[in-house]
């Protein structure tokens, strides 16, 4: 069980200002204190690190010194798993805030390249290929070709190199997609930029799409089946 806490040490801790030592420890003359000191020095350096709770040095003592007078843990497995449960959402819902910080910045500069129209909606897309003719409703049946790829550009989803196109209903697909689709034209080539909440959102799809992803797709209307 407490093998776990070293994983979480690193992210969820924070050391309040610690009083004064009143002995004076400067001189570490023995192995044994100098070993402590880089204990202490190398814990304090991990635990302080993007820290979401405060780390409280008097029970942190405690626990050091009942295990040296041989006394149990005062807190049982059950309560020990449920705090380490709770530090997990903490931490996980702190990568979710810095993730989605990430996306807006990105979504932010990517507003100003020249040749990219944001919606109301959040939904960015570039003109490639203009295409004609009228565009598909919600209702209708497409087929296009398409390559995903997230923002560091791994590839997830290519018809492109399957090299077979897809086809799909419009209404049947994320809702990024929905709204691009009702906006292009035959024959048209975009380039788009779903923002999560129009994507997969906090569950992502699968191993290839993690939680609040951004997604950029290229897309190439081909035609409207129905």
């Amino acid at each position: 069980m407490h093998r776990l806490l070293p994983a979480l040490a690193t992210s969820v801790f924070l050391f309040p200002t610690v009083p004064a030592v009143a002995q004076d420890i400067a001189a570490l003359d023995t192995l044994d204190a100098r070993l402590s000191y880089l204990v202490g020095h190398n814990l304090a350096t991990g635990f302080a690190k993007d820290a979401l709770v405060e780390l409280d040095i008097e029970a942190l003592l405690q626990a050091i010194d009942d295990v040296k007078n041989g006394e149990p843990n005062r807190i049982s497995e059950a309560d020990a798993k449920a705090v380490y449960e709770e530090i997990g959402l903490l931490a996980a819902e702190q990568r979710r805030v810095e993730k989605l910080a990430e996306n807006a910045a990105f979504l932010e500069r990517n507003a100003t390249v020249e040749g990219i129209t944001t919606t109301e909606s959040g939904l960015q897309y570039q003109v490639v290929e203009e295409g004609s003719g009228d565009s598909p409703a919600e209702t209708d049946t497409v087929t296009v070709h398409y390559e995903g790829r997230l923002l560091d550009e791994t590839v997830f989803d290519s018809s492109i190199q399957r090299g077979e196109p897809a086809s799909f209903p419009v209404n049947g697909v994320i809702r990024g997609w929905q709204e691009a689709l009702q906006l292009m034209k035959p024959g048209a080539k975009w380039e788009v930029w779903i923002p999560s909440e129009l994507a997969y959102g906090p569950q992502g799809a699968g191993r290839s799409i993690g939680p609040d992803e951004v997604l950029n797709f290229s897309i190439e209307l081909i035609s409207i089946d129905s």
